[in-house]
């Protein structure tokens, strides 16, 4: 499981450069004796025959794609000016590591060291559309040898494990998803199931928008990532759940109502094999459920 993680966190694919991850899971399902197809929007579709029929068509989805930035201008100076590709926190860019998708050229999100700053500027979290990426260069010219408007990058790789069995990573959301996903696929299933490894997730949802439309299926379960909360100066009314704690249940979020008689199952199953869960406390964000639960026929999600 942590040799899969690992692997695919190291990927780069930001939404719309999924090519290279689709490509690694392929590799690791490839002789699982699973079907497997890619559709127009690149989203990747499996099935897996197991030991029996369902009556209903059960779909396991988690998403290939991570948070990016993209170039969309270069100023005098050679520095590059770029947008966010999916919900970034500002908080986190200024002075991180960033590297390209197509050539692997490295750069620096600039900031302004703090000794150099106005007291105006001091505590303050600049907008991510005037932040700067520095990859070395002093001209417009220069710097356009290296990089082209639209081109895409992501955080460095920084997979490591720490604590007690604690991992940090980018690309955690939800490359981890797809490694339990791989997991299933290669394992022996009970019964026939289907998988699908979607695109562009972190800005709407569009590829789940293609397969719910294109396998229709009658019950999806989404694997996701989640916010915990179980930090320093959170009081416990705000904890969406605890890392540690088990397995998280959404009732509820910002797109989806969760089907209550699935939340059942998955409680009495949990009980049974003594795996721990936990319900997620706050009603925030949304995923691939929403789009699963409204689109073609619809879905208990």
């Amino acid at each position: 499981m942590k040799r899969y993680l690992k692997k695919y966190c190291d990927i780069l694919g930001p939404s719309g450069m999924e090519d290279a991850i689709r490509e690694a899971i392929i590799e690791d399902i490839k002789d699982s004796g699973c079907e497997y197809s890619t559709d127009s929007v690149g989203n990747l579709l499996v099935f897996k025959k197991g030991k029996k029929a369902r009556n209903k068509k059960v779909l396991f989805s988690a998403h290939m794609d991570e948070v990016g930035f993209m170039v969309k201008y270069v100023d005098d100076e050679g520095y590059i000016l770029f947008d966010a590709i999916g919900g970034v926190d500002r908080r986190v860019v200024s002075g991180r590591r960033v590297i390209f998708c197509e050539s692997n050229l490295p750069g620096v999100v600039a900031s302004k060291a703090v000794h150099m700053q106005t007291p105006e500027e001091k505590g303050k979290c600049e907008a991510i559309s005037s932040m700067h990426i520095d990859i070395g260069v002093d001209s417009r010219e220069e710097a356009f040898k290296y990089v082209s408007i639209g081109d895409c990058a992501t955080f460095v790789p920084n997979y490591s494990e720490f604590g007690d069995g604690m991992v940090c990573s980018k690309a955690l959301d939800d490359r981890f998803g797809c490694a339990i996903l791989v997991s299933m696929i290669n394992s022996d299933l009970e019964y026939d199931t289907y998988f699908a490894f979607n695109t562009c997730e972190e800005v709407g949802c569009d590829g789940a928008k293609e397969v719910a439309h294109r396998l229709r299926p009658d019950v999806v379960i989404v694997i996701e990532t989640t916010t915990a909360g179980d930090i320093l100066g959170v009081p416990k009314s705000k904890c969406a759940c605890q890392v540690g704690s088990g397995a998280v249940l959404s009732i509820m979020d910002r797109s989806t109502i969760y089907d209550q008689g699935l939340l059942e199952t998955a409680v009495s199953v949990a009980d049974e094999k003594n795996i721990k869960w936990q319900y997620k406390n706050v009603v925030a964000g949304g995923n691939e459920a929403g789009e699963y639960q409204r689109g073609a026929a619809g879905a208990k999600v």
